[in-house]
């Protein structure tokens, strides 16, 4: 394990001081992941990733039921957000990350430091509200955009009883909430209402980390929940299974068709078929606001990054089996927890992909 935490990069350069990379609180996670692996001579190795926080329950199904069958190699994963992710795994610290931002060309074919991305998972990110008796409400791109902008300030808008006619909405400031800089759900989030809303795609843009114009900082999906939750009049947006495990209601949102949908499984899937035959072979494909009569458009891959090449055979070998595991094994898991599993034709890509990886 102190191979992964010390260890020369390739690049020419000396040993990374881990001061200038971690939070004291991540170091102290990954030092305790070294010492719990066993003394040296012995065959026991302990794969440690950090990610997004966006698909946590799902990394946490996967290392308890990998964890339990695997008594040599173990896996252990650190929501840290998806920009620090990738920061992390460019700077040779770790053996993956996972994130929902496509890698930039600079980030995949860097001298040394190169990365590749596979698909973990399909994603869809909900708009969550506390409003008196919980109504199911209908919000198109154009609506959040204006929400998000500030100039829907009030729950008794116009432009929000349009889309809901017939419903009583309550007299309550708008209260924005979103998620802090570096973060998946805000690339995803940004990405679909800059596509369907001109002025924010000016005044804001797509980012993981957007200037946003007012509203509070949530850290983790669980922090978005809770602080709806805990706010009346208040809207933000989260992972859809947070949204379920947490009892909080969530909206539908319109698609290309001019649909309200409701996040599912099903429509999470129907958004990826309708880019099935776009995904390149770097699996970096946008599928927000995919076509299609069934498509939920907030959708998106969570990828996990992995370095080209590493400097222990052993390593990658056990990282080889856990990807090969998490694209097999892992996707029948993420189906029974709730999340929408790859297709099998790009599962089966992803693990030739693993099957190069040196």
């Amino acid at each position: 394990m102190t191979e992964f935490l010390l260890k020369n990069d390739n690049r020419g350069d000396s040993v990374t001081p881990l001061k200038r990379i971690f939070h004291p609180v991540v170091l102290a996670i990954l030092l305790s992941a070294m010492a719990a692996a066993p003394a040296a001579g012995q065959d026991k190795i302990v794969l440690v990733g950090s990610g997004s926080n966006v698909p946590l329950y799902l990394y946490e199904a996967w290392t308890h039921e990998f964890n339990q069958e695997n008594a040599t190699l173990q896996v252990k994963y650190l929501p840290l957000g998806t920009a620090e992710s990738i920061k992390q795994i460019s700077h040779g610290v770790g053996d993956f990350g996972d994130g929902e931002v496509p890698l930039s060309d600079e980030q995949m074919h860097a001298a040394g430091t190169g990365l590749i991305s596979l698909p973990a998972v399909l994603v869809g990110i909900v708009p969550v509200y506390n409003l008196p008796g919980n109504p199911e409400l209908n919000f198109s791109g154009e609506l959040l955009g204006e929400m998000y902008l500030g100039s829907v300030k009030n729950w008794q808008d116009p432009r929000i009883a349009k889309l809901n006619p017939g419903l009583a909405l309550p007299n309550l400031p708008v209260k924005i909430i979103h998620r802090s800089p570096g973060k998946g759900s805000n690339y995803i989030f940004t990405d679909f209402l800059s596509k369907t809303n001109a002025q924010f795609r000016i005044q804001v843009g797509k980012s993981p980390s957007p200037r946003w114009p007012l509203g509070a900082d949530a850290e983790r999906g669980q922090d978005m929940v809770q602080m709806v939750t805990e706010t009346p009049g208040a809207i933000g947006y989260v992972e859809a299974d947070f949204a379920k495990i947490g009892g909080i209601g969530y909206g539908r949102v319109q698609n290309l068709s001019g649909r309200f949908v409701t996040a599912t499984p099903a429509t999470i899937a129907a958004a990826c078929a309708a880019r099935l035959h776009s995904i390149p072979e770097d699996f970096r494909v946008d599928m927000t606001d995919a076509p299609g009569a069934d498509s939920y458009p907030l959708t998106s891959f969570s990828w996990i990054y992995v370095p080209r090449s590493g400097d222990s055979p052993d390593r990658r070998k056990a990282l080889r089996d856990f990807l090969n595991w998490s694209l097999d094994d892992g996707q029948r898991i993420a189906a029974k927890i709730g999340y929408a599993p790859l297709p099998d034709s790009i599962a089966a890509k992803a693990r030739a992909v693993v099957s190069s990886l040196q």
